[in-house]
């Protein structure tokens, strides 16, 4: 049993630590945070249960799922870590990961912003994170809300679209932006 843990689940969990680290440097613009964060912090995920399905190759947690990197925190009912074995050796080698996958009331935050949708999805592979389905993006009193939003952790762009249809019409994106107010003199 201790040898399975060992070449199953202590692989994914220290890919899953890995797998933020998108910029060569360590450093990844980020939309969320403004600027800059540091992907070498350790990633912290708790869930009230975990799953590896080997098979699969996949590790399902599941149950107020919490995950936090530096400042960076991300809450979902369900993440999924899709990964394939790099094998060398006996050792079991290092764990690859592709793609994550959070469902259930997604919600991303930094000191100064938030993002949230119905589900969402990281591709490591192209480096890009999509959050879909009622999202919503604050930023102090500006709020802003489509259907799918992208975030490239490489640029730094972002961009929400609209979705679905309204009375035949396609759905818009709404944005709120409230101007800060002059201190009195």
């Amino acid at each position: 049993m201790q040898r399975l843990i060992k070449k199953t689940i202590i692989p994914v969990l220290a890919a899953t630590a890995l797998c933020l680290g998108v910029a060569p440097a360590g450093m990844a613009q980020s939309v969320l945070t403004g600027g800059a964060f540091d992907t070498s912090r350790p990633l912290e995920i708790t869930a009230d249960s975990l799953e590896v399905q080997q098979a699969k190759q996949t590790a399902v947690f599941e149950g107020n799922v919490q995950v936090v990197q530096g400042e960076i925190r991300m809450r979902a009912n369900k993440l999924v870590v899709h990964y394939s074995d790099k094998k060398s050796g006996d050792s079991g080698g290092p764990t690859n990961i592709s793609r994550i996958d959070a469902s259930g009331k997604v919600f991303l935050s930094s000191p100064r912003e938030t993002a949230e949708g119905d589900t969402g999805v990281y591709d490591v592979t192209n480096k890009r994170i999509d959050l879909k389905g009622n999202v919503v993006l604050t930023q102090g009193n500006n709020v802003l809300r489509g259907d799918k939003m992208t975030l490239n952790l490489i640029t730094g762009k972002s961009r929400v679209e609209g979705g679905g249809t309204s009375g035949g019409e396609k759905g818009r994106v709404k944005g709120i932006f409230v101007p800060e107010k002059k201190a009195d003199k």
